[in-house]
Order: structure tokens, then sequence, then C-alpha cells
């Protein structure tokens, strides 16, 4: 196995940790029966993988990362799952399908790249009268994205918080303890200390800046009516 491949199926690993809040979310929806989802930005897929663990439904998981795209699809063979879900290398802004087709909009931590209210707006035209959109995004302000919600044509069904101390205990300090056990291991391999240095500079920063760790998952209804 390449160093690559180990040291993405361990962080994997360790970001199953936060899957009992994606499970959270998934739960605070109404009942769906073979819900089509739309998973944005969704990496080599940990979340992905457990929406369809959650549902009965079919999954479209696109991201920008084709690397990461090509190690969901291994993922999904091998969990059996290629007739639910498709994997592709694609952008939000290069979307050919029609408008109003997935009952439910997906997206753990990417809509950041593009801004809340910005990604709001572009998720609403994808999604069936009265369907769903659930961001986890980072927390900074609770009052403005609850506000922007209603701004851009949801109903916001429930959210709740991932605080620092939940990030800490079941994603960077764990992932801290892996690194340690990988420079062991592996202190001769230049292109894992290379993936090791990434990691460690995110968790630099994350110990750095703990008020921008904390996140929150929103769960939102689209409104019947259009947004102002």
């Amino acid at each position: 196995m390449k160093s690559e491949d180990v040291y993405l199926f361990e962080r994997d690993r360790i970001r199953e940790h936060l899957n009992k809040y994606t499970r959270k979310a998934y739960q605070l929806l109404p009942g769906l029966d073979k819900p089509n989802i739309l998973d944005i930005g969704c990496g080599s897929g940990v979340p992905t993988l457990e929406l369809a663990r959650l549902s009965t439904g079919s999954i479209l998981a696109i991201d920008i990362d084709r690397e990461l795209i090509e190690i969901l699809r291994k993922k999904i063979h091998s969990a059996g799952l290629a007739h639910r879900i498709r994997a592709e290398c694609r952008s939000l802004f290069d979307l050919d399908y029609p408008d109003e087709c997935f009952d439910i909009v997906w997206s753990e931590g990417s809509i950041s790249v593009i801004g809340f209210r910005k990604g709001l707006r572009e998720g609403r035209g994808l999604i069936k009268p009265e369907g769903f959109l659930v961001v986890h995004d980072e927390l900074t302000d609770m009052d403005s994205r609850l506000s922007a919600a209603g701004e851009c044509g949801y109903d916001i069904l429930d959210h709740f918080m991932l605080s620092v101390r939940i990030w800490q205990q079941e994603y960077y300090g764990p992932l801290e303890e892996h690194i340690i056990t990988l420079r062991k291991k592996y202190g001769s391999d230049p292109e894992m200390q290379r993936l090791i240095e990434k990691e460690q500079q995110e968790i630099e920063w994350a110990r750095n800046n703990p008020g921008r760790c904390a996140s929150a998952f929103f769960i939102m209804q689209k409104k019947e009516e259009h947004p102002p």
C-alpha cells in the first residue's frame, strides 16, 4: 500500500469519529423514502458512506479534487454500493442536472469555500419543493447564519453545535497521536513525511485558533415561496 493510501485510510478512520453528528443531523429530517441526495464537497466520502447507511436512496457525491474522488470510488466499489452512490469530479457550478431534482442537498465543510449565504442561494435551485438542505459549517456567527437561512428561502428545522472540545477530543487529538506513530514508523519515507507535515500544520492552526474550530449543523427546509 502506498504511503498516501496508508495515511488517508487512517485519517478517514479518525474522521469517522464525527459520523455520530452526521447521523444526528440526518435523523432530524422527516422520514423520506429513497431520497435523491446531492453531497457537495464530498472529499474522500466519509459522510457520503454514512448517508448511504442512513438512507435507502441514491447519492450523487461531487468534489473538485480528482484524487479524493478516486479514493471514494474505490470505497464505493469495496462496499458494494455502486448501484446507489455515484462519485463525480465536478464543481457545484458545473452541474447539468434539472432544477429541483434532489430531495436533499448535503454539505459538510465545503460551503465555506464560496460563503454561507452564496452556498444557500446556489443550492436552492437544485432542491425539490419543500426539500431539504443540510449544512455543516464553521461557526463564526450563529445569529447571522440563522438570519441568512430565512432570507435565502429556507425554514430552519433545527441546528446544533460541535464545540471546540468535541473537535479536539474526537478529531485533532486522535489525529496528532496518529501522526506521532507515523513519524516513528515511516521516518525514512519522504512522501509520508510531506503528508505528516501538512497535517501537523492544520493541527497547529487548530491549537492556535480554537475559536475557529467550533462548527454547527443547520437542518433547513426549502420554502415554497421564492426568496426576496
